[in-house]
């Protein structure tokens, strides 16, 4: 633990920044899972593909992933469900 009150509560923000981040990076992990079961089920819409991106785009938003990492998952997602569409 480190003795400078700076370095004190600089731990205690990152430790929080961290958990807000895992959160969200959970969460949409958690979406896109969703999003691949209901593609293999074949019950898949643009509705659910929209939810999904936006989950995305709103973590790219807050910076927990960045946004070229944010605009490719979301061409894979599109891409998957246009394939399971054919």
């Amino acid at each position: 633990m480190p003795n400078i009150k700076s370095a004190v509560k600089r731990v205690k923000v990152s430790e929080k920044k961290n958990l807000r981040n895992r959160m969200i990076k959970s969460a949409m992990k958690t979406q896109v899972k969703k999003f691949d079961s209901a593609v293999a089920a074949n019950q898949a819409d643009v509705k659910l593909l929209s939810v999904t991106q936006g989950v995305v785009d709103k973590a790219a938003a807050k910076g927990v992933i960045h946004k070229n990492a944010a605009n490719r998952k979301k061409a894979r997602l599109a891409k998957r469900l246009n394939k399971a569409a054919q």
